[in-house]
């Protein structure tokens, strides 16, 4: 009965480590998440400016506009 009861203990004992590592695994996924749109964002933002120097390069000066206005 107490080989039993020292199991269970180490069950649980081992259940709160794998709650613990399952939540850091947690918090990282979505701090990766947060990151990757934030590059995503940045990449966006860095193609819309390469698109307004190339209009301001073609004298497109309507476009280079537009573009400047959705930044």
């Amino acid at each position: 009965m107490e080989e039993i009861n020292e199991e269970q203990k180490n069950i649980r004992e081992l259940q709160g480590e794998l709650r613990e590592k399952i939540e850091a695994i947690d918090l990282e996924c979505e701090q990766l998440r947060e990151e990757t749109m934030m590059v995503r964002q940045q990449s966006a933002n860095t193609q819309i400016r390469l698109a307004i120097l190339k209009a301001r390069q073609n004298h497109d000066f309507a476009q280079a506009s537009h573009l400047t206005s959705t930044l």
